[in-house]
């Protein structure tokens, strides 16, 4: 079969790689870069076609960097194998990129192929004892700025396995968020659809805020907070601004975008006059279906005081999930304390203890509580006593002399726990689970 003749990637040319893409793929045979990246490179770096007639029957994509030079995507049709036309391409393409001054060529196969003929005639050597690792990035260049406008950030990927306990809020997040969320295609052939807005209540403190970020971290999504507030002092009013907001959202291909203390502007409508804030509740009732409609992102709306919601606000079809997150169990507990007590007193310090003791605190209460023994001990190794210990009074000690312990004790410990005023009080944990019962949808 004769008749073929090389020349440069046109634009055109898109419809015709991406039947050769589909080609290889349908042969199981899966190429290494991506689609979007052999198309991307066919544009911006080096390409070369084989023609017959308007046919096109091969391609070869290559790309530079300083004196790397990578093949891209190699391919010609399987009726036009055995031709010499993949060798034809290479030294066409080589051609193309020698003025960069490349001093080695590469090609990373799958282990899959079978026909590697046009880079043995080309020279190209096999390495043995090679391994390829990859790795996606979340958020592509282009993205950078848009999400930098929104204050948004990508968080750090150890953010999940942060969250020590919680072991039940844990799994019920990942089998029914992140699940879905990271494997669309399998989730569609279920026919599970993947959640678009989820509403996390629970009394103050007890880490809503940090969930919402362990999920954009579990997912590597982009995390955008909206602050209800800082929109309030915009010239187009708090509606205008969240209208805006959510616009510019739409510009990111994957988001998890987070609103704290949503009562704030979803509380319940009613009252003669109207409440101001009403419109900014009409206008968040507009926003989330349409955000519904957009793939690859998230909305995740915390709340105090989820019974203070607007009705409409949390019905079927604007929030999938209702999601209550309560105070730390034992092993959260243990994980908060282990993070604040300093290393060099670990061994000393009786954790369960304190984990038992701070039953029923939140874990910004822990939190206080352990920097509270800290600095009371730091106050007395370099004062003789803390600041708030009265004269004649007796202050824990954490030992004698030379060897006393350079930190705090179990009994300054036991000292913060028992002088911290818990968030959560008895009243409050008792309407939450009531809000368990008459408002929860998991």
């Amino acid at each position: 079969m004769t008749g073929w003749r090389l020349r440069d990637f046109h634009s055109d040319d898109l419809d015709g790689v991406l039947r050769l893409w589909e080609e290889i793929k349908a042969a199981k045979t899966e190429p290494v870069y991506g689609l979007p990246e052999v198309l991307a490179s066919c544009q911006k770096d080096h390409a070369i076609v084989a023609m017959h007639g308007e046919e096109l029957v091969g391609v070869a994509v290559g790309r530079a960097a300083h004196a790397q030079g990578w093949i891209v995507f190699l391919a010609t049709a399987q009726k036009w194998q055995s031709q010499g036309i993949g060798s034809a391409m290479l030294a066409a393409l080589e051609n193309r990129m020698a003025p960069y001054g490349l001093t080695k060529l590469s090609a990373l196969m799958p282990e899959s192929a079978s026909r590697v003929d046009a880079f043995l005639n080309r020279g190209f050597e096999v390495k043995k004892n090679l391994r390829y690792f990859e790795r996606h990035i979340p958020v592509q260049r282009e993205e950078l700025k848009a999400l930098s406008e929104l204050g948004g950030r990508v968080l750090s990927r150890d953010l999940w396995t942060a969250v020590g306990g919680m072991k039940r809020e844990k799994e019920l997040l990942e089998r029914r968020l992140v699940m879905p969320l990271a494997n669309p295609d399998k989730a569609e052939e279920f026919g599970v659809v993947p959640p678009k807005a989820v509403v996390l209540f629970g009394p103050p403190g007890t880490g809503k805020t940090t969930f919402a970020k362990a999920i954009a971290s579990r997912l590597e999504w982009p995390f955008v907070e909206v602050f209800p507030s800082r929109l309030a002092a915009d010239p187009k009013g708090l509606a205008g601004a969240l209208r805006e907001t959510f616009i510019k959202i739409s510009e990111l291909e994957h988001a998890v975008v987070f609103i704290d203390e949503v009562e704030e502007i979803a509380a319940q409508r009613g009252g003669e006059p109207p409440s101001a804030l009403q419109g900014v509740t009409n206008e968040l009732l507009k926003i989330i279906p349409a955000f519904r409609e957009q793939p690859g992102r998230l909305l995740v709306c915390a709340t105090n005081f989820v019974r203070a919601l607007d009705s409409a606000f949390l019905r079927h079809g604007r929030f999938d999930y209702v999601i209550p997150i309560g105070l730390p169990d034992q092993a959260a507990r243990r994980a908060i304390w282990e993070r604040y007590i300093p290393e060099a007193v670990t061994g000393t310090v009786d954790l369960e203890a304190l984990v038992t003791a701070t039953d029923g605190f939140s874990p910004a209460d822990i939190e206080y509580a352990a920097r509270r023994a800290s600095q009371e001990a730091l106050e007395r190794a370099l004062f003789g006593r803390p600041a708030d210990v009265e004269d004649g009074a007796d202050a824990p000690t954490t030992g004698k002399g030379s060897d006393a312990i350079t930190g705090p004790s179990t009994a300054d410990y036991r000292s913060a726990i028992l002088a911290t005023r818990t968030t959560v009080s008895p009243q409050v944990a008792a309407e939450f689970l009531e809000d368990i019962d008459t408002l929860a949808r998991l």
